[in-house]
């Protein structure tokens, strides 16, 4: 099979949403990672449907996939750095992130998208655990609700220290939500050391729902070009077609949005050359 490859918009920061869309299909990928921001569809701003009917648009004419991706950073506090989340001490902070997560999936919804991609948080100093594990059951369970009323799948991401950090965090929560899915960053298993990435893809595969990729080095949470880290690149991208994945494997270079022009159109062209390898080997 052929994989599908999408790059995430949270690389490509300094560009108008128009344009990141128009240079990553022009680079020939199948999809975008939308990450919802202040600069590319504010989700929070007046006008938010109409910018959302024309992006629909412009994906539909390019023919291009679209996952969303909620991880931005200052989009419902300027002073507070991803907060609040659904751990936040606060019922009202707590239930600003869940809107926030309903809007997203109401606008993946508009577009067509494969997934909504969103993540635990970090517990504040004081709060205890077993405490903020229960508002979190409270707040999954009301997104993957909301995404199932809308056609949606909703996909919780274990992040490097968040309170769902690693799979086996994540099989804990879904086993009290039992529609969640899996949002997979196979980076992020080198950071954490839990598994090995391709043994990660076959031990979930029923359970994904959508992926990210990108290089690492083992116990160090730096998106890096691929080729600059200790990813066995190839070997999750047969990991991936092993398991007849179908959706959007998605690029995530945050920190390369200063050389999108170049890192957008060398990582695709990447990815290829390793499928293509393996193709003549």
């Amino acid at each position: 099979m052929t994989l599908r490859f999408a790059y995430n918009t949270n690389g490509a920061a300094n560009h108008r949403l128009h344009d990141a869309v128009a240079v990553i299909a022009d680079a020939g990928y199948d999809g975008i990672a939308l990450t919802l921001d202040i600069h590319h569809l504010d989700p929070m701003e007046e006008g938010w449907i109409a910018r959302t009917e024309a992006l629909a648009r412009d994906l539909h004419a390019r023919h291009l996939g679209c996952v969303i991706e909620t991880g931005a950073r200052f989009l419902l506090d300027p002073r507070r750095k991803h907060e609040p989340t659904l751990l936040t001490p606060s019922a009202d902070g707590r239930a600003r992130r869940v809107s926030f997560l309903r809007r997203a999936t109401d606008i993946a919804a508009m577009l067509r998208a494969e997934a909504v991609s969103f993540w635990a948080g970090v517990p504040a100093s004081g709060v205890d655990r077993g405490e903020a594990g229960l508002w979190l059951k409270d707040g999954v369970a009301q997104v993957v609700e909301h995404a199932a009323s809308r056609g949606i799948v909703a996909a919780l991401e274990p992040e490097p220290g968040m309170l769902v950090e690693t799979v086996d965090d994540w099989a804990t929560l879904r086993a009290h939500v039992p529609g969640l899915k899996l949002a997979l960053d196979l980076g992020h298993l080198l950071v954490t050391g839990e598994r090995e990435p391709p043994a990660a893809v076959h031990e979930f595969a029923p359970h994904l729902g959508t992926i990210a990729i990108e290089d690492m080095r083992r116990g160090d949470h730096t998106h890096l070009p691929f080729g600059e880290g200790d990813m066995d690149i190839p070997a999750c991208l047969d990991a991936l077609e092993g398991i007849r994945f179908a959706g959007l494997v998605c690029v995530e270079l945050s920190r390369e949005s200063h050389r999108a022009d170049r890192m957008i159109p060398a990582s695709i062209k990447w990815l290829r050359s390793c499928r293509e390898r393996r193709s003549a080997a």
